[in-house]
């Protein structure tokens, strides 16, 4: 994690507010679309909406309260609020999922419903793909950088397909007449929805359960540590994350007895950091150096 996290946050928090202008304005223009043509698809599309503008609000306010500073009652800070954050967009996305299913399913089961007027339907279609895609150029760069900005980046990236989906629907309808290709898009969004959302709270899961990130490899750490010089033994080996991309680690490391003779035990856990930031990209460690005598105590109750 070479970067400057609080430049990165920064920089989030630009496009954050970029997006939601963006999207804001958008939905306006759907639900009124929507209004005028009846389509539910393009309704459907602006439910998705309507969660995704919901979804960057709430990563906005997740960004400015992670960037509040440590304190002795919070001693990580707060960056863990960009996970509820993503918690909360991920079930938002299945409840506009369930939602768009059940009405996309009535009116398939009733043809009287799917009446819409396809002319208006492509054309806010085509203004919400536009706008979709200039709200996906702003949130690229931020979304290997958090949790957070990927839940919004992946949200914007459904809107896109959703439109997508809606302007097919739309040209079915102007060239055969077959209105009910707007409920069967309607049900095509919703099915991109579910996927991105049960993604989006399995990282969630993941961090909240304080699980090794998926990227890290724990036996190659500690063959890593094992191999600096000085060490005999690491045990009660502990990775987990406080929000996506800030990895912690802790470990006791058994020390040759020579180390704590020579008064080496300083040198050896800048070695020790240096490794795991060179090579596994963490940036907090604790280590606790144990004398061989020390750790045979301990063998009965860490691995």
């Amino acid at each position: 994690m070479g970067h400057d996290h609080s430049h990165a946050g920064t920089a989030n928090r630009s496009r954050l507010a970029i997006a939601i202008a963006i999207i804001a304005t958008v939905l306006v223009v759907e639900l009124v679309g929507a209004w005028i043509s009846g389509s539910l698809s393009l309704l459907a599309d602006a439910g998705h909406m309507l969660s995704d503008l919901t979804g960057l609000i709430i990563a906005l306010v997740a960004t400015i309260v992670a960037a509040r500073p440590a304190t002795d009652r919070q001693t990580f800070g707060y960056q863990r609020a960009e996970v509820f954050g993503a918690l909360i967009n991920g079930l938002i996305l299945v409840a506009v999922a369930v939602s768009v299913l059940i009405e996309g399913v009535s009116r398939l089961l009733d043809p009287a419903e799917a009446e819409v007027q396809s002319l208006p339907m492509l054309i806010v279609a085509i203004v919400g793909l536009v706008a979709n895609v200039c709200a996906l150029l702003v949130l690229r760069g931020g979304k290997e950088s958090s949790i957070n900005m990927r839940g919004a980046y992946l949200e914007v990236l459904g809107d896109m397909l959703g439109s997508v989906a809606v302007i097919v629907a739309a040209v079915v309808i102007m060239s055969t007449g077959f209105a009910q290709a707007d409920a069967i898009a309607s049900l095509a969004i919703a099915a991109m929805i579910v996927p991105r959302a049960l993604s989006l709270l399995r990282d969630v899961v993941r961090v909240l359960s304080e699980s090794a990130p998926a990227d890290t490899d724990v036996q190659e750490i500690r063959d890593h540590l094992l191999g600096t010089e000085g060490v005999v033994a690491v045990h009660d080996v502990h990775v987990w994350q406080i929000t996506s991309g800030h990895p912690v680690f802790s470990a006791h490391i058994v020390v040759a007895q020579e180390v704590f003779a020579h008064g080496g035990t300083g040198e050896l856990l800048d070695r020790l950091g240096s490794c795991l930031h060179d090579h596994f990209d963490v940036e907090h460690s604790t280590f606790q150096l144990e004398p061989e005598e020390h750790a045979s105590h301990e063998d009965s109750h860490h691995r």
